[in-house]
């Protein structure tokens, strides 16, 4: 059963990331029911609501749907868990501290990690997309990808950014393939980009939680606003099913709300 939705998933064009976290969930499923119900649903949705977090709870209700979807079962799909939004971004790196990390990296040659970096917060792409980033879509400026339905999305790579990593790709003798390769010349993982950086973020002084890669994304859609205030440009850029979801965008973090309340409450 798990080979066949693994297959389904397969070809609705979704990240390895989420296959694995759909498959599992559906193992985690079949360990507590045998069988698929809406009793035994709705008793599989309030074992989440009691052991997870909203946010994992909806992943996994997603994944169950998905399933549910691949059986022509739709009608058994169950609701998601209502979110509390937070007035505020959290753990969100600061420009001021991306801007000095990247140019640690470039003062002590670490060119790799430098462009990771550069990467992220320059396209706002997610990890799992930079992964598939290679040095014919650096020549062509922008890496085209089908999501779920066959919607286009495209990253687009800044002009500075492309000539920038040209002439280190130059000097690293690489004409094609994948950029950002590990040790073994494999597509390095999430997880070896996410171990790495806040190897980097401890050497440099940064607040390790700040520095992951998904923050440089958020730092992308932060400062995309501040300097062109197009929120639904944004959501296309970013990927976005919903305008709801790039709205977050919009909302200071709770650094950036402490220093206004300070320089502004006088009373």
């Amino acid at each position: 059963m798990n080979e066949t939705f693994k297959e389904y998933l397969q070809n609705q064009n979704l990240s390895q990331n989420t296959i694995i976290s759909y498959t599992s969930t559906l193992e985690q499923y079949h360990n507590q029911f045998h069988t698929f119900t809406r009793k035994n649903l709705r008793e599989y949705k309030y074992f989440l609501m009691e052991n997870y977090k909203p946010q994992t709870v909806n992943l996994r209700i997603r994944a169950i749907n998905c399933y549910l979807e691949s059986i022509h079962k739709e009608q058994w799909k169950l609701s998601g868990v209502k979110v509390q939004q937070k007035p505020f971004l959290e753990n969100v790196i600061s420009e001021a501290d991306y801007l000095y990390f990247k140019n640690c990296l470039k003062q002590d040659q670490e060119m790799y990690w430098y462009f990771v970096v550069r990467f992220l917060a320059a396209t706002g792409a997610r990890v799992t997309e930079l992964t598939q980033m290679k040095v014919e879509h650096v020549r062509m400026g922008y890496l085209d990808l089908y999501s779920k339905g066959g919607k286009l999305r495209r990253i687009y790579i800044p002009a500075r950014l492309q000539k920038e990593t040209l002439q280190w790709l130059s000097e690293e003798n690489r004409q094609s393939g994948f950029i950002f390769l590990n040790k073994h010349g494999e597509r390095i993982t999430s997880r070896g980009i996410a171990g790495q950086l806040k190897h980097f973020a401890v050497r440099y002084g940064l607040d390790p939680s700040v520095v992951y890669p998904h923050s440089f994304r958020h730092r992308f859609a932060k400062s995309f606003l501040e300097r062109y205030n197009d929120i639904a440009m944004l959501a296309d850029l970013m990927g976005h099913e919903s305008i709801e979801t790039t709205r977050s965008y919009l909302r200071k973090t709770s650094t950036e709300q402490k220093t206004i309340i300070n320089q502004i409450v006088d009373w």
